[in-house]
């Protein structure tokens, strides 16, 4: 099966290879290198001086780690929410007891940074923003950098998901004054599933003094201590860290410049293929990703049997709408280890299912 899903995403052969060495001592000096050589790759992709810090968990585990550490219940938090995943995070941090206000915005529209610069001004007291930088579940792209900035004139800390963005869009954690950075292995960084990473600004560690969130597994403050001696607090995924640590000498191959262009071109060529196909995108332009693209559903035909159709005649797995946008959307992911021709892949088998459903072609995208 062909994946063309946010996640996971294809993984290159070198780095499934890596999966089947021998396990080695997770208290010992092979792992102490293994774990040293991906935190300063990971420090590298993030564009930071600050610690990078990996758990064996999801993406999940890394946006439940960025709350509980750095948050107390009763604080007041601005949720920036335009999908799915905004609506997860803020969820985690309610769930915890934190009061939550959340900022939201149309499916397929970014937040307004004005917006952000407001909601802080009507509440001086907000301890963090939580924000999704790409919003998978809705093929946008959130303008971090100037919601950053309109955070930055407060004292609130700037909590981001940059889990289907890092690695394939431009994240600038230092530049860009971000204080804490979660993402996942299973996204643009080309590996396998099961490992989170974090990153954390000195701000943010002063935040997770006084913090009293419950915290154990996700104790981040635990995590860099075990990180001193080489070592991780339990015991970690040593086959996913192994692939991580080739995916991450691949994407340095490639170099991080070239791969976030790559994924750029990706995205436009998506896009463009599926308005070729008198398809309409949900998002507005000027924010689609360029991880993953979210379709329309046309009038008249069922959402599921796109996808259904594309995986059973072709092997290609497509990811259908979540949430409200189930059975509305369906999305074509070009994240991880994806080329042209597999797009273009992709949007042919979409087209000779839609025209099988019933879907009126334009006369150029008929042959």
């Amino acid at each position: 099966m062909k994946l063309r899903i946010p996640g996971p995403t294809p993984v290159p052969a070198s780095v499934l290879a890596q999966m089947s060495r021998p396990m080695i001592n997770h208290r010992g000096p092979e792992f102490a290198a293994l774990i040293a050589e991906i935190t300063e790759a990971l420090k590298r992709c993030y564009r930071t001086r600050s610690d990078v810090l990996t758990l064996t968990a999801s993406g999940t585990g890394a946006l439940e780690a960025g709350v509980v550490n750095f948050l107390s219940p009763g604080d007041r938090v601005l949720g920036i929410t335009i999908g799915f995943f905004g609506d997860r995070i803020a969820d985690i941090a309610e769930s915890y007891g934190a009061i939550v206000h959340r900022l939201a915005a149309e499916p397929g529209n970014a937040i307004d940074p004005n917006a952000v610069r407001d909601a802080l001004r009507r509440a001086p007291d907000t301890r963090a923003v939580l924000v999704t930088h790409n919003e998978s579940s809705t093929g946008v792209t959130n303008p971090l950098a100037e919601i950053a900035r309109m955070v930055r004139e407060t004292d609130a800390l700037v909590i981001v998901d940059a889990v289907s963005s890092l690695a394939g869009i431009d994240v600038r954690t230092d530049e860009w004054g971000l204080d804490v950075v979660a993402t996942a292995s299973q996204k643009a960084w080309a590996a396998p599933p099961g490992l989170a990473m974090v990153s954390v600004s000195e701000r943010a560690w002063a935040a997770q003094r006084i913090a009293r969130m419950p915290r154990y597994y996700w104790d981040l403050a635990a995590a860099k201590s075990w990180l001193t001696r080489g070592q991780t607090q339990a015991t970690p995924a040593i086959s996913i860290y192994f692939a991580l640590a080739e995916a991450l000498h691949v994407l340095e191959q490639e170099g991080l410049d070239q791969a976030i262009a790559r994924h750029t071109r990706l995205g436009q060529r998506a896009r463009a293929g599926a308005c070729s196909l008198g398809l309409e995108l949900l998002a507005d332009p000027s924010v689609a990703s360029n991880t993953v693209t979210a379709i329309r559903v046309p009038v008249g035909i069922d959402g599921n049997a796109i996808v259904s159709g594309v995986r059973d005649r072709f092997g290609i797995e497509l990811a259908g709408g979540q949430g409200s946008l189930a059975g509305k959307v369906f999305r074509v992911g070009h994240l991880g280890w994806v080329t042209d021709g597999d797009i273009d892949e992709a949007l042919s088998a979409i087209r000779d299912v839609l025209a099988g459903l019933g879907h009126r072609l334009p006369t150029t995208a008929r042959n």
